[in-house]
Parts: structure tokens; C-alpha cells; sequence
């Protein structure tokens, strides 16, 4: 069996508490910004729709 590295193993240790939260923020904050733009998107097709809506008359 292979010696592991020790070095890469704590450089590990240390940044691992560091980048973990910063994946999950930026990614809530990806997933926030995607949700948004599908809104809009969304919004702004069925806003500007130009099909004639027919009413009836209750």
C-alpha cells in the first residue's frame, strides 16, 4: 500500500473548512441567479404574448 502524502493531506485539513463554504454560497447564490433569469424570462414571455384573448360574456 502506498505512504499517503502527508503534505497534500493537511493542505487538505487546512483549506477544506475555506472552500466548502464557499462552494455552497456561490453555488445558493447560482442557483438564486438562475432561478431569477427563468423568472424573467418566463414574465416576459407571457407578457408579450400577442395572442387575441377572447372574452365571453358571463
Amino acid at each position: 500500500m502506498k505512504k499517503p502524502n502527508l503534505h497534500l493531506v493537511f493542505q487538505w485539513l487546512i483549506f477544506l473548512p475555506v472552500i466548502l463554504p464557499l462552494c455552497i454560497v456561490f453555488g445558493a447564490i447560482q442557483g438564486v441567479v438562475n432561478t431569477v433569469e427563468q423568472m424573467a424570462h418566463q414574465m416576459w414571455t407571457d407578457v408579450s404574448t400577442t395572442d387575441k384573448v377572447e372574452t365571453s360574456d358571463l
